[in-house]
């Protein structure tokens, strides 16, 4: 976006020098980097960060002062899965954004949608320093935000992940990690913070605590958790934890879990109604107001061209079909039709949502062509602290969908990260 970088960048690219940003992330993390790294980063005005970052936040706030919705989101999470205990606030909040066109040409971002459950901080950080390593980047470009270092960085992240307990009390959490993609940002965090990863599911309920046997076989009690698994898939695999999510255990949460169903997706329907103050917000509607609500109406009047149902075979190419609660785009459906909507069982269709198709500005120049960028701004909030932007992650790619698992057998698309001249 930064036609200067860029032109330098395109123009000064080897492959040997993608190798060794690979050869270099492999050694780093420890583990090899299941999922592709694009052979670029992206280079954009700290102004744009910023406004996204502010966004984001804006958004987070106003949610949580909203009790009609926290306590609609409460009743949407599924049954068993309403964990106990204190929620406080959310420790972690990711904010995704396309860039689309203004009626004036202007660059402008849009949400696509807003998590508070963590993401990949620990090998972003190290994504890049990579970044800079391979291919001898100008030391004046940053990339933390909120004037971070990389050490105030890391600093914040271990009051967020820690907080005031031992290393040795605090685990990282996930479905089966060791098989896990995001293995190399576990791999990075436990080295870094000096904390454990184990199965969410070997976790050993003692009383009212929770433990986890050492490297050494030790029966290890647990005082805080910082959790990476994600409910969609512990009821895709059936799996049943040894321990009752909902019973008040002795134990802290970094990231309370229930934070992942309270700013979620589930927001966006609330966000882009007609009283709603948050212009980056696509126009949304849940399911069952769609069919049998004033859903349809709503979008009408946001500005969203929706046909009237002539039948079964009524696709609506403006809208996005989404599961509420699924993760890396699992579950999105484009140009859904009448009939797939009307498929899905009454009960369930209060978990989908219809949301405003954006169309993405290819922004940045690559050999391949014009690429398009979604930019995550990736946010902290340690116990007692405030809500800090902290570090910006980018997703390349040519296709319909953002993710990594939806642009295979490309070439600089991928994970990514944002650079700005300081």
């Amino acid at each position: 976006m930064i036609s200067a970088f860029r032109e330098y960048f395109n123009r000064t690219y080897t492959a040997e020098r993608y190798q060794t940003l690979l050869n270099w992330l492999e050694e780093q993390c420890g583990v090899k980097v299941e999922f592709r790294v694009a052979e670029t980063p992206i280079f954009v005005p700290l102004k744009l960060l910023n406004r996204m970052a502010e966004e984001g936040a804006a958004i987070t706030t106003a949610l949580m002062r909203r009790q009609e919705y926290v306590e609609a989101a409460l009743e949407a999470i599924p049954p068993g899965y309403r964990v106990a205990g204190e929620i406080g606030h959310p420790n972690f909040l990711t904010a995704d954004f396309a860039l689309v066109h203004e009626p004036d040409g202007t660059l402008a971002p849009r949400l696509v949608e807003i998590q508070a459950f963590p993401s990949v901080y620990g090998y972003q950080s190290v994504l890049v320093a990579g970044y800079r390593e391979a291919y001898r980047l100008d030391p004046e470009l940053g990339t933390y935000l909120s004037g971070l270092t990389e050490r105030g960085y890391w600093d914040l992240m271990c009051r967020t992940v820690l907080g005031t307990q031992d290393p040795e009390n605090v685990v990282l959490t996930e479905v089966d990690p060791v098989h896990q993609k995001t293995r190399p940002d576990f791999e990075i965090t436990a080295r870094r913070l000096g904390i454990a990863v184990v199965d969410i599911a070997s976790l050993e309920p003692v009383g009212d605590k929770l433990h986890y046997r050492n490297r050494s076989g030790r029966l290890t009690p647990v005082h805080r958790i910082y959790n990476r698994a994600i409910v969609d898939e512990l009821i895709a695999r059936n799996i049943r934890l040894p321990f009752d999510l909902t019973r008040p255990w002795d134990v802290e949460w970094a990231g309370h879990p229930n934070w992942y169903f309270l700013i979620s997706k589930f927001s966006l329907p609330w966000l882009s109604r007609p009283t709603a103050t948050h212009p980056v917000v696509p126009p949304a509607v849940f399911l069952d107001d769609f069919l049998a609500g004033s859903g349809r109406d709503q979008l009408r009047s946001a500005g969203v061209a929706v046909a009237e149902p002539a039948g079964p075979d009524t696709v609506y190419p403006n809208l996005l079909l989404k599961p509420l609660f699924s993760f890396a785009g699992k579950g999105i459906q484009f140009d859904p039709a009448q009939a797939e909507l009307e498929a899905i069982p009454a009960r369930e269709r209060r978990g989908y949502l219809l949301q405003q198709r954006m169309s993405f500005v290819p922004t940045i120049d690559t050999p391949h062509g014009p690429t398009q960028a979604e930019i995550r701004i990736l946010y902290l909030w340690p116990d007692r602290g405030t809500l800090t932007p902290a570090l910006s992650l980018v997703r390349l790619g040519r296709g319909k969908m953002m993710g990594v698992d939806h642009n295979k057998n490309q070439e600089w698309v991928g994970a990514s990260a944002a650079f700005f001249p300081r």
